[in-house]
């Protein structure tokens, strides 16, 4: 790789068997309508015709087209008037912020703050993505109007802007219904992985999930699933905003209307049938019944003030296993998640401070944490022989699910597989090809290393859920089976036809294989090192650098492209050579012959270094969050794990001063 050239420089865009009758959950309360406004033009007064804006002047003409639209299109109270005040006031900096762009598609569809502002997340912006999102479908989808879409929805409100992600998801249906297209909207909250089995179940033409995931309170979202149940692609989603940008102005007054989402014949509640259909869906991932019912061990789950609760206690219901014990602060969806200061479970020690002490208090063994939207999961267990409480990464999960799919998928396949109590099965046996493994090209590499032994097929993909997603559908297609997949901020789908991650089947699949380990007198951790042990030790470190700059973040992958203008790549990292670079977002990979990635360019920034020593090293924009994200792992079956550590340690920290530069960059809040 020495000496190598960059390509041109062209910027990218920065990204934007259950019970008969399940338990539903109940909505906390409906913070759809205000008491002050209905948002409906047909009976809220201040939301009729088009509003007289005062004729006041930004002093910026592009910006005051911004604003006279915002003012003429907007019929939300609250936001129309977030939008006047900042007029009023002269801010022309914060309405040039919230009006000069729009929104666009990241790893996982459209997300920002909610509240007044073309680029922000309302009643007025998803209108206006749900009417491109219609055309586009229109155009696509000959059988629209049979087949129609699913929208659900999580807990998300924000008060001051009378923002909801129930109210957007009325508001959405709204968009569809006034088109006579049908809608299957839930009636009340749900995780997000129920939307696209939803989509799956009915034949849907596509899937909406109004929910922000793990982001910051503030923040809400708009993800799209296409009728394969996989997040919709790249390529779909910029003809979708290619359609939102031609019908900006809604079409008419019923796009409006919350109650149209009630009273219309089209829509209808699949809530009771999607839920029961799932749970015996999920039920077939379980394999050890009769254990779990005679298990001893206990399990701690928060929900981070979101929606899992009630679903993963179903889901153990169905597994015979205990049912798992809530955290009481966190169990009830609270939209000012009061105890997090990020309801993010793989923040790790911080966020999972009172479910570890309640695991404490009550002698549990194990400990479950599903993000506000229930779509990830995050593992803890008190360690057989330090004692302490482990708190596993999203790779060293994936290592302990992908070996017990393994394991489970030969035991339905009739294969002998008896274990010593102290040791890990025996997994040296050949499949067939068709069975995969996925994962991340940024997640650890152990699930090769166990495919690359034990004769499966392994495939990585760009980083987001939906590429995996996609190709799972390309896989099941072709007759393959795709026995696990994950990504290594703790999002796993196992052996499921639904094409997207799930924290809530992962959670019982978790507590099923924990339960299992302990009969044999194993925990979480002994059978980790005996993973390491076959198939090679993986130590990996995910660490990140807030930057709320975009300018910032271009320049400093300028920089890398044409390292301290050298017109190369870096050449060393803390000493260490750099063998090989691949820059995705240029198509570039010095390791292919004709120097062109196999991954398919993508948008923001992607960097990865393949230093000496089987180390391999990735700095990326995140899609979702402002955030620079380090990726490091260090592979070897020869080092002690302790020498593997520091070294891990080291590499992060070079990356983190050598290529990010954190203070001349006023990069804040990494975590190493």
């Amino acid at each position: 790789m020495n000496g190598l050239p960059n390509p041109p420089q062209t910027e990218p865009q920065s990204p934007g068997t259950g019970p008969e009758t399940p338990h539903l959950p109940q909505s906390p309360g409906d913070p759809r309508t205000d008491p002050q406004s209905t948002g409906d033009p047909q009976t809220d007064p201040q939301s009729t015709g088009d509003p007289q804006t005062d004729p006041q002047s930004t002093g910026d003409p592009e910006l005051d087209r911004a604003v006279e639209l915002w003012l003429r299109w907007d019929r939300n109270p609250a936001t129309r008037a977030q939008i006047q005040t900042l007029l009023d006031q002269n801010q022309v900096s914060e309405l040039r912020s919230r009006l000069g762009s729009r929104l666009s598609f990241g790893t996982a569809g459209l997300r920002a703050k909610m509240g007044a502002g073309f680029n922000r997340i309302n009643d007025l912006t998803v209108i206006q993505s749900t009417q491109g999102l219609c055309v586009h479908l229109t155009r696509c989808e000959s059988a629209l109007t049979q087949r129609g879409v699913v929208i659900g929805f999580d807990m998300r409100a924000q008060r001051e802007s009378h923002c909801s992600s129930h109210r957007l998801a009325a508001l959405a249906a709204a968009v569809f219904l006034s088109k006579q297209i049908p809608v299957f909207l839930f009636s009340s909250f749900v995780p997000t992985p129920l939307v696209p089995f939803a989509v799956l179940k009915f034949g849907a033409a596509a899937g909406i999930m109004i929910t922000a995931s793990h982001n910051h309170r503030q923040d809400n979202g708009y993800k799209v699933y296409s009728s394969c149940g996989a997040q919709i692609s790249s390529s779909v989603d910029k003809q979708i905003i290619s359609c939102i940008s031609e019908h900006l102005c809604p079409w008419s007054a019923s796009c409006w209307s919350l109650e149209l989402s009630e009273t219309s014949v089209l829509r209808t509640d699949p809530l009771q049938d999607v839920l029961r259909d799932y749970l015996r869906t999920v039920g077939r991932l379980c394999h050890h019944r009769s254990l779990n019912r005679s298990t001893g061990l206990r399990t701690v789950h928060s929900s981070f003030h979101g929606v899992g609760h009630t679903f993963v206690s179903q889901v153990f219901e169905v597994f015979g296993l205990n049912p798992p014990i809530p955290v009481p602060e966190q169990k009830d969806p609270d939209p000012d998640f009061p105890t997090v200061s990020v309801p993010n479970p793989e923040e790790g020690a911080p966020v999972l401070a009172l479910s570890l002490s309640l695991a404490d208090k009550i002698e549990a063994h194990l400990v479950l944490a599903t993000d506000p939207d229930a779509d990830r999961l995050a593992v803890a267990q008190k360690d057989q022989d330090s004692g302490q409480w482990r708190i596993f990464s999203g790779n060293e999960i994936a290592a302990l699910l992908g070996w017990w799919m393994l394991l489970n998928y030969r035991n339905s396949q009739n294969q002998d597989l008896t274990q010593d109590q102290d040791q890990s099965v025996d997994l040296n046996q050949t499949l067939e090809q068709k069975v995969y493994m996925l994962a991340t090209t940024v997640s650890s590499k152990i699930l090769q290393s166990i495919c690359s032994k034990e004769g499966l097929s392994y495939e990585e993909t760009l980083p987001g859920f939906k590429w995996i997603g996609n190709r799972i559908h390309e896989l099941h297609k072709s007759g393959h089976r795709v026995l696990f997949s994950f990504e290594e901020s703790i999002g796993f789908l196992c052996d499921s036809p639904v094409p997207e991650k799930d924290g809530v089947s992962a959670a019982a699949v978790v507590a099923e294989m924990a339960s299992f380990l302990h009969h044999h007198n194993l925990d979480l951790s002994r059978q980790l090192r005996n993973i390491y042990r076959t198939y090679g030790l993986h130590v990996s470190r995910t660490s990140y650098v807030v930057c709320h700059n975009p300018h910032t973040k271009n320049r400093i992958f300028c920089r890398l492209r044409d390292f301290d203008g050298s017109g190369f790549y870096p050449q060393t990292c803390g000493g260490r050579k750099i063998l090989d670079v691949r820059d995705v977002s240029r198509g570039f990979d010095s390791r292919q012959r004709n120097q062109r990635a196999v991954l398919p360019v993508c948008s923001g920034h992607m960097i990865t270094f393949w230093l000496q020593d089987d180390i391999t090293a990735t700095l990326r924009t995140s899609g979702t969050e402002p955030k620079i994200k380090i990726y490091v792992e260090i592979v070897s079956d020869q080092r002690d794990e302790s020498e593997l550590e520091a070294e891990l340690q080291d590499v992060t920290a070079s990356l983190l001063d050598e290529f990010l530069e954190p203070k001349k960059n006023h990069l804040i809040g990494q975590t190493l």
